[in-house]
């Protein structure tokens, strides 16, 4: 049976990276910027779990930082959605562009 390597892997992580900023630097709406920035977040996961697979010295460390990614990501999710529906309930838009109003 052939065993990938470690490149699919990073060619895999290296095109969710830059499907994610991508994503970021052209959507207008909050929730497809947040959306590429779990996207950017998971091509970090794929990067730690497959040098945790394929380097025996960062086999529990990949591990353990995947899990903390994956941890800091439902977090911040959870705050944006939170902001998110704050500034739609109070502007009726989720258009980033309007956030400028919100200087002091």
């Amino acid at each position: 049976m052939n065993e990938l390597g470690l490149t699919p892997f990073l060619l895999l992580s290296a095109f969710l990276f830059a499907c994610g900023v991508v994503c970021v630097t052209t959507k207008r709406n909050a929730i497809g910027v947040l959306m590429g920035v779990e996207l950017i977040l998971n091509a970090a996961n794929v990067n730690l779990v497959a040098f945790a697979r394929f380097n025996p010295a960062f086999r529990l460390e990949g591990q353990v930082f995947a899990l903390l990614v994956v941890v800091l990501a439902a977090a911040e999710a959870a705050v944006a959605l939170a902001i998110i529906l704050n500034f739609y309930n109070n502007h009726s838009t989720v258009d980033v562009d309007e956030a400028k109003n919100l200087r002091g």
